[in-house]
């Protein structure tokens, strides 16, 4: 039997070990006016705490800029997927990048780090679109207080494997953020994405993590690879579109399903518009969590040394000159590690792809 559980996704969409959780961003901003902030009046919104969705938006705890201005994390890794739009990065390590339009940042946050993420907005004549997703990836006993590690995968550096179905069917997209992808249609070595940081639960091959985002048209279908371990769990967050097929049976959307890992799994678009799709999958970690907020360890003694360490180091300290630092109107992607030699910017080749038809 494919599908082990089926339920109606609810924010945040709720995490099969070793993930925690995910948030689904999806707001459409005014145009920009200004340092990148909305045009559009703010007036009765709880500026500093706005989820109302509003006009399509929220502002979430920015007050001109929308964003989340400096803020600590210990214990775990942020993997933060965004779609379009751009998000500008700062850190207590002295790094900072301007990512988005398909990049993916990685961040383990270890023994501790704060950082800002502010959604800049960069069109004055039309609205901003904002699509991201964030992931909450836990770390091991052993790995929790290691050093804080950032990493940018820029999009043209994540693989995609492109399938077009028969018949004047639609187009099957998996992009491989995290685990390489065993195309099942076609014999060949599996898409390789970028490592990555060395200390994630994802870097060791045995852990068999996977973070693949799957976009089906009407009509399209492609069948995913059985995972490598036995342990292994899979999701799949069903977050746009109508039908699903799952192996023949059909799920609606906005459903959070698991599914059995170990064998392949086929997947088709039954319904009229694009079915996207969030893969999360890994052997799990199997250590208890205990969460306060921004902090996620293995017990309260610990979670009450995190809550003391912020207090008295502050993680480093915060190097801007504000708590909500966007970088300058016209300034591209880009990442800056404090002390780099230089900057780290996506190159302007086109994406890799796997195609067949």
């Amino acid at each position: 039997m494919s599908i082990l559980r089926a339920e109606k996704l609810a924010m945040p969409w709720p995490g099969v070990d070793p993930f925690l959780f995910c948030m689904h961003h999806a707001d459409l901003y005014p145009e920009a006016e200004g340092q990148a902030a909305p045009a559009e009046r703010l007036r009765g919104r709880a500026l500093g705490a706005d989820f109302s969705g509003r006009d399509g938006f929220s502002m979430y705890h920015g007050e001109s800029v929308p964003g989340f201005p400096a803020h600590p994390h210990r214990g775990f890794e942020t993997v933060t997927v965004v779609d379009t739009g751009l998000v500008d990065h700062s850190d207590s390590l002295g790094t900072a990048a301007r990512y988005g339009d398909g990049d993916v940042q990685w961040l383990t946050t270890g023994r501790g780090v704060m950082h800002s993420e502010m959604f800049p907005l960069r069109d004055a004549g039309n609205r901003n679109p904002l699509r991201l997703h964030q992931i909450w990836l836990n770390l091991p006993a052993r790995s929790k207080m290691v050093e804080p590690a950032f990493r940018i995968l820029w999009d043209g550096d994540i693989p995609r494997y492109r399938l077009r179905t028969d018949g004047g069917g639609g187009e099957a997209v998996v992009k491989a953020v995290a685990g390489p992808y065993a195309p099942q249609e076609r014999p060949g070595p599996p898409l390789a994405p970028p490592p990555p940081p060395p200390h994630s639960w994802a870097a060791d091959p045995a852990n068999d993590v996977a973070i693949w985002q799957i976009t089906l048209e009407p009509g399209a279908r492609v069948t995913l690879p059985p995972a490598t371990q036995s342990r292994t769990r899979r999701t799949l967050y069903v977050h746009a579109g109508s039908v699903l097929q799952i192996d023949g049976r059909p799920v609606s959307a906005d459903q959070l399903v698991e599914v059995a890992a170990h064998a392949a799994l086929r997947l088709e678009n039954g319904g009229a518009t694009t079915v996207e799709i969030l893969l999360l999958q890994g052997v799990p970690i199997g250590e208890p969590v205990v969460m306060h907020g921004p902090f996620v360890m293995n017990s309260r003694a610990e979670i009450e040394a995190a809550i003391n360490d912020f207090r008295r180091t502050r993680f480093g300290g915060w190097p801007w000159p504000s708590g909500d630092p966007v970088h300058p109107a016209g300034k591209g992607r880009f990442a800056q590690v404090s002390g780099g030699a230089g900057e780290d910017r996506p190159a302007p080749s086109a994406e890799p792809l796997s195609t067949m038809k």
